[in-house]
């Protein structure tokens, strides 16, 4: 069953992959925005996942985050999600990015379950 607390923390080490230059975001060798809030949105879908009905998932539909340090090659760097909020299919949540101790993020995230082969056949 979904309800508030439901909880999952998702860790990346910051490769040259997703650092901003790489991206396209920036022109510098740091974690890229997107990638920070990529790892937010992971961990908001898996804190859920196993709590949905088969054959249903959960696809973004708003987020919003700051980006308040950098973190560099080799770092890591951890999301926790946390739902605050369950009305029928939207499901709400707060989103905090961490490098070890340093807040680097922190937000709100909004999600809907939908069914995969119903959402699929939309395309």
């Amino acid at each position: 069953m979904l309800q508030e607390g439901l909880k999952h923390i998702s860790q990346l080490t910051v490769t040259e992959a997703v650092m901003a230059i790489k991206m396209g975001s920036g022109d510098m060798p740091v974690l890229a925005t997107p990638a920070m809030m990529a790892l937010m949105e992971n961990a908001a879908m898996l804190a859920v996942a196993d709590r949905l009905p088969e054959g249903c998932t959960t696809v973004g539909g708003h987020i919003t985050s700051s980006h308040l340090k950098p973190s560099k090659l080799g770092e890591t760097v951890t999301a926790t999600a946390t739902v605050t909020r369950v009305e029928g299919k939207k499901i709400e949540f707060k989103i905090v990015a961490h490098c070890g101790d340093v807040l680097l993020g922190e937000g709100t995230h909004l999600r809907f379950i939908v069914d995969r082969n119903k959402f699929m056949s939309r395309l």
